[in-house]
């Protein structure tokens, strides 16, 4: 009969304040788990500090240790225990008839508001969706000469309950609350044609697209990608791959700096890659860095031994380690745009979280924002989600400045990694 629903999942608490919580998995495994699990716990605003994970194959048992990022935020443990069992294999009968149907993609809605702007309000807009566990797949935010902001926002439901009126008068309910006296008006229904004619982004200049998909960080200062000084350990990053310690599986061990997400853009980039694990060692941070052990197989169950495909797949990690997340300064004819890019799972899924922490980098600095988007984007090798903001002018932040932009982009990326 396999495994009753509540220890498919298990969550303990710890029991001081400060302690992390610990994440049991245990099901049948199937091909990207870990990177699904890792997904969801970033999502949730969670960072995971420990990680084992061990497979047969068949079989999957994964134990992670997590902490809220920052330590203040409200978790809904229950509803991340739902959305962790969403994603993990049928264990019971009774457990497979309870499980959404995975080929039906969540609908798509489409919320509108009107309110007179203020600084921080996409923020805090933001942030009032990320506890209502709407995901923010595409938006479009344009400021009126009269001081009015009119917002887009085509979300989704982790919840799948937002075809409910008692969840669509909740949602409304929460922005009015945050809008204040401010707000005029305050739709949500199901997207129509609009939600394809958003998908891709509005043209990125030549320059702007070569340094913002570029593989390497430049150290010239004329480079907005530059990295401050106290951030040059970036650069430091180690893959090897080791076929002498197993008989069937290939060692990859991986050394980098510590940082938000790490764990879900190796689990991403083994998923994309057809990497199955088979176990897999996530230690504590000692010093800022980052150990990992991987023991894997090529999806045809042999070990990797074709030097092409390890030199190809350490290269991809690295990148990964080094920059998941670009950050950039451009101009855009007269105005200023920030932009922010990261890459899409092959399944078409974005990182999670990513329009939170920019808006609340920005809302930290006090800079206010004139116009936002996010769109699809596509090199010669991978498709991209791009983040597209266009900055006010400000007494306080000359934007014409380059130790303004400068700071902007170190503030952006900081918060981005969890510094």
């Amino acid at each position: 009969m396999g495994v009753p629903n509540d220890d498919v999942v298990l969550i303990q608490k710890g029991k001081k304040p400060g302690e992390p919580c610990v994440i049991t998995v245990n099901c049948p495994d199937k091909a990207g788990l870990g990177c699904d699990l890792c997904r969801i716990i970033l999502e949730f605003g969670l960072c995971i500090t420990r990680g084992d994970v061990s497979t047969d194959g068949k079989w999957c048992y994964i134990l992670l240790w997590v902490e809220p990022h920052p330590v203040s935020l409200t978790v809904r443990w229950a509803s991340l225990k739902n959305r962790l069992l969403s994603v993990c294999p049928s264990c019971s009968v009774s457990f497979y008839f309870n499980q959404p149907s995975c080929s039906s993609p969540s609908p798509v809605y489409l919320l509108k508001f009107c309110c007179l702007d203020r600084k921080g309000l996409l923020h805090d807009v933001t942030q009032v969706l990320c506890e209502l566990e709407l995901t923010i797949q595409r938006v479009k935010v344009m400021t009126t000469p009269d001081g009015r902001v009119m917002d887009l926002f085509f979300i989704t439901d982790g919840m799948e309950l937002l075809h409910t009126k008692r969840r669509q008068d909740d949602t409304c309910e929460r922005l009015n609350a945050i809008l204040g006296e401010s707000c005029v008006s305050c739709e949500l229904q199901l997207a129509g044609p609009e939600y394809e004619m958003q998908q891709g982004v509005s043209s990125i200049s030549s320059e702007a697209a070569e340094e913002l998909f570029n593989c390497e960080f430049s150290d010239k200062e004329t480079r907005s990608q530059a990295l401050s000084a106290d951030l040059t350990k970036l650069k430091k990053a180690c893959v090897t791959i080791d076929n002498s310690l197993s008989p069937a599986h290939t060692l990859i061990q991986m050394h980098c700096v510590d940082q938000k997400g790490l764990l879900y853009d190796i689990m991403r980039t083994m998923k994309d890659c057809n990497i199955q694990i088979a176990y897999g060692r996530y230690t504590s941070s000692t010093k800022g860095y980052r150990d990992v052990d991987l023991f894997v197989q090529q999806m045809d169950g042999k070990k990797m031994v074709d030097p092409e495909k390890q030199s190809a797949l350490c290269s991809r990690l690295k990148v990964e380690m080094l920059h998941p997340l670009r950050v950039s300064i451009a101009n855009r004819g007269p105005d200023t745009e920030l932009l922010v890019a990261n890459p899409v799972e092959l399944s078409g899924k974005g990182r999670p979280r990513v329009f939170y922490d920019v808006t609340l980098a920005l809302k930290m600095l006090g800079i206010c924002i004139f116009s936002a988007e996010i769109g699809r984007y596509y090199t010669s090798d991978r498709q991209w989600e791009v983040y597209r903001f266009l900055l006010e002018e400000s007494h306080e932040y000359p934007l014409a400045n380059n130790q303004t932009r400068t700071q902007i982009v170190d503030r952006v990326r900081r918060t981005l990694m969890g510094w």
